[in-house]
């Protein structure tokens, strides 16, 4: 492992034994002792994305779980994970998650987190096919495929698809414009009944990828990798992608 490597290394365990403090850039740039400049640019080579929003990213991961593990308020979640406006945390929550934390935790706690994306299709156009390679496992995965805005896997993703093997997705309606494919494999022989917090084994991303008003059909080809300890944290619960366009559920806020 390079010199470089190390330092995003150090820097990735800087954000998450950190998280709940105010740090600047300067700060984790320190701890990978690199310049700034030079710690951006490899920071989001080696992870995807900036560390602005990687730390971002483990602030809502351990705000899910404080959620679902605890009975602490929204408010307390919110500052405890190193924010200082309920309004700021509660609004990005709900961008990155897809729902509010109230509504995450109240869903999750009946065992009936699932979500309705079917809105996010209207008016769409375009389809994007390719492959998934899993590298060699006695376990057995389930592989979940998605287009989304950004690098990071957060919020709903504008179209999905699951596999259970390798081999060929599709993701249809997709709309015009720049999308990230993602592609995370958790597997099926996880012990925990909460299907929420069964955690990837693998992962993949493709470059980024262009839908065009003149051409909706794209292609791109993905071969999953063991996770890194600098991956960034999922924030959608992917294995709730089974219900994917599930009617929404009634009588919860």
């Amino acid at each position: 492992m390079d010199v470089t490597q190390l330092a995003i290394e150090r820097a990735v365990a800087t954000i998450w034994n950190r998280y709940n403090e105010p740090l600047s850039l300067d700060d984790i740039a320190d701890s990978a002792i690199l310049s700034k400049f030079y710690f951006s640019r490899t920071f989001r080579e080696a992870t995807g994305t900036s560390p602005g929003r990687f730390l971002a990213a483990v602030r809502l991961f351990r705000a899910k779980n404080l959620l679902l593990e605890t009975s602490r308020s929204v408010t307390d979640i919110a500052y405890a994970v190193g924010y200082n406006s309920l309004g700021t945390f509660t609004s990005r929550f709900a961008r990155s998650v897809g729902t509010s934390p109230g509504r995450y935790r109240a869903l999750s706690q009946g065992g009936l987190l699932a979500l309705d994306a079917r809105a996010a299709n209207e008016g769409s156009r375009g389809t994007i096919t390719g492959t998934i390679r899993i590298p060699e496992t006695d376990k057995s995965v389930r592989v979940y495929v998605g287009a989304f805005r950004t690098p990071v896997v957060e919020g709903f993703p504008v179209a999905c698809d699951i596999l259970d093997s390798s081999g060929a997705y599709t993701l249809t309606g997709v709309p015009p414009g720049t999308w990230c494919v993602r592609a995370a494999a958790v597997s099926m022989s996880d012990h925990e009944p909460r299907p929420w917090l069964r955690k990837p084994v693998f992962l993949g991303r493709g470059a980024r990828l262009v839908v065009r008003p003149d051409k909706t059909h794209a292609s791109q080809h993905i071969g999953l990798r063991p996770i890194k300890a600098v991956d960034t944290p999922i924030l959608l619960a992917l294995p709730e992608l089974d219900n994917w366009g599930a009617p929404a559920l009634n009588g919860v806020a």
